[in-house]
């Protein structure tokens, strides 16, 4: 394995976050961007309760149409307006919501986004983790 492509422990470290804390949908599928009007989330938008990201806020995320349980992948996120960068964590998400997330953060000349997805041997198996409370 070469460094830096995969490490052990990230996904599982994901997977504990994920199950000790609260899936909080702010922005629900078809809602639009509380600043900017003309922005449509295409999926749910959210973040982890309890967590913190480089924005003060809690760990943002895209949820899916899948199991609430699995973390599929991250977008590593560059906004030149804000001048910061994040994680998006992808829970539950198909193959096109993952490539939906993505281009939204392509869309925008000031918002880049990077995809690393979950290798399959890291995927949660049903014996998994049990699925995060879930609010809107």
């Amino acid at each position: 394995m070469s460094p830096g492509v995969d490490t052990p422990g990230f996904w599982s470290a994901l997977d504990e976050l994920l199950a000790l804390s609260t899936v909080v949908i702010d922005r629900a599928k078809g809602s639009r961007h509380p600043r900017f009007p003309a922005v449509t989330y295409p999926l749910d938008y959210g973040y982890l309760d309890g967590t913190h990201a480089m924005d003060g806020g809690g760990i943002d995320l895209w949820r899916g149409s899948g199991r609430a349980d699995r973390i599929d992948g991250v977008i590593l996120c560059v906004d030149l307006l804000k001048r910061d960068a994040e994680i998006k964590l992808l829970i539950g998400c198909t193959p096109t919501e993952t490539e939906t997330a993505l281009a939204f953060h392509n869309a925008h000349e000031t918002m880049k986004g990077l995809l690393v997805r979950r290798p399959a041997g890291e995927l949660v198996g049903d014996e998994g983790l049990e699925p995060p409370t879930s609010s809107v």
